[in-house]
């Protein structure tokens, strides 16, 4: 089996390739290696020999229909995960022109191929920001999208254009709309990201109006555990939510976070509200846990290891935010060899 990831160099697509690599499964990442994508996400494969045997990165835009076919037919691609998306909601609101082409035309582009070779399964990775704020209760798979931005009226424009090839042509489609994900290697944008290494340089938290917005919060690993295990048991057609039923307001988060670098509270900056700010995200996960699955690590562990992580990992983040990445992210992929392939 071959499995195309794409995005594969991002936050929650890496560690997907990363886990499928570790059951010695074939990964093929498609990834355009935009300002979240980093080579090193991926460098527990490319730097250990019994992995990277079973890996190949392709440099490269989802929405190259040329591309993706030809990476299709002459990987042998049997199952397609898609991860590829412009995702951060500020961004989208300054500009959308690059979420409507990544998310809602490059999911048509994979659809294509998909349909053309037979694929055998497709996933779909969506968000829990597609169905809006709720004030009470949680939203089922059922429930009417209702985006509220321009990032999650790209990521429902997706799913509706997965929908009806599974409809139209029986492309095996499953869609998962995952609530708010952290953990290790998260590009510096995101709240838990960028507030944790925010305080670890003493700088100041901002936080959108009063801070009482609800999230539910996922571990990245517990994400790519349920999206594994939908590969084998989700039924075709159907779309699953993925929480694990931790709802905290952001400024709890915060605390948390300043509590366990031991910062002062200071360092919050209460800044003006986004734009359309949804309030609360909630969705009930009890049909993907009726087939057995279930998150496996402990909201405070997660919390508690994910800061640990960037508090030990200060090299990966902090030329990321001083702007040298972009520099030295194509010096790094120029001088790298091994399994890499522009497929041009």
């Amino acid at each position: 089996m071959t499995i195309l990831v794409t995005g594969g160099a991002g936050f929650i697509g890496s560690h997907f390739a990363r886990l499928k690599v570790k059951q010695q499964k074939r990964v093929v990442v498609l990834d355009k290696l935009t300002y979240a994508g980093n080579l090193e996400n991926l460098d527990e494969i490319t730097k250990d020999s019994s992995k990277s045997q079973y890996f190949k990165f392709c440099k490269g835009d989802i929405c190259d229909r040329p591309l993706v076919e030809k990476i299709v037919k002459e990987e042998k691609v049997n199952v397609i995960v898609n991860f590829a998306a412009d995702s951060h909601v500020d961004r989208s609101i300054m500009n959308a022109d690059s979420f409507i082409d990544t998310d809602i035309k490059g999911t048509y582009i994979l659809l294509e191929a998909a349909k053309e070779n037979n694929i055998e399964k497709f996933i779909q990775i969506s968000t829990d920001e597609v169905y809006g704020s709720i004030e009470s209760g949680s939203f089922k798979e059922s429930d009417v999208l209702h985006p509220r931005n321009p990032y999650s009226a790209s990521k429902a424009g997706a799913e509706l254009l997965t929908n009806a090839y599974w409809v139209t042509h029986k492309v095996p489609v499953i869609i998962t709309r995952s609530c708010n994900n952290y953990g290790p290697n998260q590009y510096p944008e995101k709240l838990m990201s960028l507030f944790v290494t925010n305080a670890i340089e003493d700088k100041a938290l901002p936080v959108y109006g009063d801070g009482k917005q609800i999230r539910d919060w996922l571990h990245v690993e517990d994400n790519c555990a349920a999206v594994d295990f939908l590969l084998e048991n989700g039924k075709q057609g159907e779309v699953y939510n993925i929480s694990a039923g931790n709802e905290c307001t952001n400024i709890e988060i915060t605390n948390i976070i300043l509590d366990e670098l031991k910062k002062p509270k200071s360092l919050i900056k209460n800044v003006e509200d986004r734009v359309g700010h949804d309030r609360r995200y909630s969705i009930d996960c009890s049909k993907l846990r009726s087939l057995g699955w279930k998150p496996g690590i402990n909201h405070e562990d997660g919390i508690r290891s994910t800061i640990k992580w960037y508090v030990e990992n200060q090299d990966w983040w902090s030329k990321i935010k001083t702007g040298e990445f972009l520099k030295y992210y194509e010096e790094q992929y120029d001088n790298r060899t091994t399994n890499l392939s522009s497929f041009a």
